[in-house]
């Protein structure tokens, strides 16, 4: 009986070939032109490092404050671009030009091997249809609004964007008819689940009463904006104060608008909560009784608050009735468009003053009124119309889309 082998006992050895990942190197150039354009881009930028399993991604471009917490270290002040109406633009059009022409050099320069435009159509797509010898793939993300005004855009884009990511559900059918490849993402304030933020924790961090009426008020995101709504929309507190003593007033602004908000209070010794902070005005939203807002994306986040409003806004007449003319739409805010018809008031130029927005406000500042709970009722039906059926996020949609194009 053999016990052992022939051969001669060698040590044992174990050999263990580690192969190391080789990451590709990938430089996306994202541009966000406003304050909502910077809010996609940092949501975005978060779920493009976590899903690209097999890239070493660097972000270069144009952002503001959330984008540059991610890393991206912005070319020029995004605020430059963030100028609304179509006469505002003419004293900041050279500078605007003269900041299209830098971008496009530094795109030059650097050859990313994808560009991200986010929103600022004026701007972007000047930039796009100027990159186009380059042969870099452009992903837009929001599409220009073809069915409110200029229908012939849809078009025209399609001659140099790669691809097109909407916010809204109705909206790819106008692009892909023109070979534009389009995807509806949902909405990026899907993702903040507004519905779930609670109703009380603002009252009960300021001390206003459960009862007591708290008006949220929402002038706008730019610095014209806010020259041009702040007095009309704290006359109309003043007037509604007159009937409702016990009214609270809150103020979400951004950073840099705050000291010109408190100066004008000031001198109208009205007294305000002023909050600059993002999860503090969903706070607020969600525990104001109505609010009263400059048309803009602001009007989805309200509704998607359950937060009964007014909306407001006034532009330069001249500006106002050229768009005028060219409007599609019965509507201006994102609630009544989505929801086709007027649920939320619109207050648009000359209506836009103290007694009448007072007269639509007052009856949403009432608990039990009708307006209210009518208001509240189809406003409930925008979450629903927001969300892509995919059951993903939007920035996972919109990283899964760059980054399949990065691949190839």
């Amino acid at each position: 009986m053999i016990k052992g082998s022939l051969l001669p006992e060698l040590p044992m050895t174990t050999s263990k070939t580690t192969a190391k990942k080789v990451m590709t190197k990938k430089t996306i150039y994202i541009v966000a032109g406003e304050e909502s354009g910077d809010q996609i881009g940092g949501a975005l930028m978060d779920s493009l490092t976590k899903n690209a399993k097999d890239m070493d991604l660097t972000f270069e471009g144009i952002g503001g404050q959330r984008m540059s917490s991610k890393g991206l270290r912005s070319l020029f002040p995004m605020n430059e671009l963030s100028i609304m109406g179509l006469l505002e633009i003419l004293p900041h059009i050279m500078n605007v030009l003269a900041r299209l022409s830098q971008t496009v050099e530094d795109i030059k320069r650097l050859r990313p091997d994808l560009i991200l435009t986010i929103d600022a159509p004026g701007f972007n797509f000047r930039l796009a249809k100027r990159l186009k010898p380059l042969n870099i793939p452009v992903i837009h993300i929001t599409a220009p609004t073809v069915w409110a005004w200029r229908p012939r855009r849809a078009e025209r884009v399609a001659g140099y964007l790669s691809h097109l990511l909407t916010l809204f559900h109705f909206e790819p059918p106008y692009f892909t008819k023109h070979g534009l490849k389009t995807t509806f993402m949902g909405h990026p304030l899907v993702e903040k689940k507004l519905w779930d933020v609670s109703p009380d924790l603002y009252r009960k961090n300021n001390k206003i009463k459960k009862k007591q009426p708290l008006l949220c008020l929402l002038p706008g995101s730019r610095a014209g904006e806010i020259k041009t709504h702040l007095p009309i929309f704290l006359d109309t507190v003043e007037m509604i104060k007159a009937s409702q003593s016990d009214l609270e007033v809150v103020v979400p602004t951004l950073p840099r608008f705050k000291d010109q908000i408190k100066t004008a209070l000031k001198e109208r010794g009205i007294s305000v909560h002023i909050t600059t902070d993002e999860a503090e005005k969903y706070q607020a939203m969600r525990a104001s009784t109505a609010a009263l807002a400059a048309s803009g994306t602001v009007t989805l986040e309200l509704g998607l608050c359950d937060t009964p409003m007014v909306v407001a806004y006034k532009a330069n007449p001249i500006s106002a009735a050229i768009v005028k003319k060219m409007l599609l739409t019965k509507h201006v805010s994102l609630a009544n468009i989505l929801l086709e018809k007027e649920v939320v008031p619109e207050l648009l130029q000359d209506d836009c003053t103290a007694s009448a927005l007072s007269l639509k406000l007052n009856p949403l500042l009432k608990d039990k009124s009708d307006a209210r709970a009518l208001q509240k009722k189809d406003l409930a039906k925008l979450q629903q119309l927001v969300q892509s059926d995919s059951g993903k996020t939007p920035s996972d949609t919109a990283a899964e889309i760059i980054l399949e194009t990065l691949k190839k």
